[in-house]
């Protein structure tokens, strides 16, 4: 195994699948997880797949990270547009970091259009559904292969 993805989820995905489902679908999020998992093993990775409904508890995780995971695939939520606790947490995360919001944030009412997250994440993808998990964790994955294939590449050449 090449390390552990943290996959962390902010308030009321719990209830993915069941609220909303217009705009978040039918997937619930142990669907969800079970689909991280999946990726995460055919990747060759762990993945630590985890929910709070509060912000210090997904701080914490973050810090918990910072030792334990190569990567945070990271649905906010409604802590993306308000949390700088978060941000300044996720700052600290020397990894990286890719967002996910299954709607697209920028079509929706000017108050989810602006992510307080994104300006620590190594990149964003939103409006693809529960799909943008899969998403996520593949280009994460790709990112951590980066370094050892620009280190192999530097070593061939010498």
């Amino acid at each position: 195994m090449n390390g552990t993805i943290y996959v962390l989820n902010g308030p009321n995905l719990n209830l993915l699948g069941v609220r909303e489902p217009h705009l978040y679908g039918s997937t619930t999020l142990p669907q969800v997880e079970q689909q991280c998992r999946e990726v995460a093993q055919d990747l060759g990775f762990g993945c630590e797949f985890r929910q709070t409904n509060h912000e210090g508890v997904m701080v914490d995780w973050i810090h918990e990270a910072r030792n334990a995971a190569c990567a945070i695939v990271i649905n906010p939520a409604g802590l993306s547009f308000r949390s700088i606790p978060l941000l300044d947490a996720l700052k600290t995360f020397d990894h990286p970091i890719a967002e996910v919001h299954v709607t697209n944030i920028h079509r929706r009412d000017a108050l989810y259009q602006h992510s307080l997250v994104s300006l620590a994440a190594t990149g964003v993808i939103a409006g693809f559904g529960t799909f943008g998990y899969e998403m996520a964790m593949r280009a994460v994955v790709r990112l951590l292969a980066k370094p050892a294939a620009t280190a192999n590449a530097a070593t061939a050449a010498a």
